[in-house]
């Protein structure tokens, strides 16, 4: 990724998440692993041990950052998720869950409104957001379907869809 790349990719982070997200996910003293369309656009995002590796089906290796969406958003992966939680105070970005529902995240299945301890309430619906416990391990991310104050007052319905469970 050259330096005109990262810093566009680095914009459009800190205009979707945060201020100071583009360098959270996009720092200068790391290179990921970019895997493009076949027109040339960045289509996902890896770092770690293994991200110059690709498995049988042509996928890279390492640990998922980011997929960049054909409408200019980023879709969080699990260490892109762990990056943000670890930068910004709880609970920006973050939607936070108890023991009741932790196995059911991390095996990919919705957050209920009823089972929303706290949420950052710049949360709006479409957003993309970490899915922390309480203790601010973080489970999975996905896509906000309700906003923060939503999530917090209602005792129904899906508060986010779950899109990767984090192992473990």
């Amino acid at each position: 990724m050259d330096a005109d790349e990262r810093r566009q990719l680095a914009a459009v982070a800190d205009y979707q998440f945060e201020r100071g997200a583009g360098d959270v996910l996009f720092p200068l003293d790391e290179e990921p692993v970019v895997r493009r369309t076949s027109s040339g656009r960045p289509a996902q995002i890896h770092v770690g041990a293994a991200a110059g590796t690709h498995d049988d089906e042509g996928r890279p290796g390492g640990d998922r950052l980011v997929s960049y969406g054909e409408d200019g958003r980023f879709r969080l992966g699990i260490a892109g998720g762990r990056r943000l939680v670890d930068a910004f105070d709880a609970p920006a970005l973050r939607v936070v869950v108890g023991d009741e529902s932790e196995p059911f995240v991390r095996d990919e299945k919705n957050v209920f409104a009823k089972f929303v301890r706290a949420a950052g309430e710049e949360i709006r619906p479409g957003d993309e957001v970490a899915v922390v416990h309480t203790d601010g391990r973080v489970l999975a991310v996905g896509r906000a379907e309700l906003s923060a104050t939503a999530m917090l007052d209602f005792e129904s319905g899906m508060a986010v869809q779950v899109r990767s469970g984090a192992e473990g």
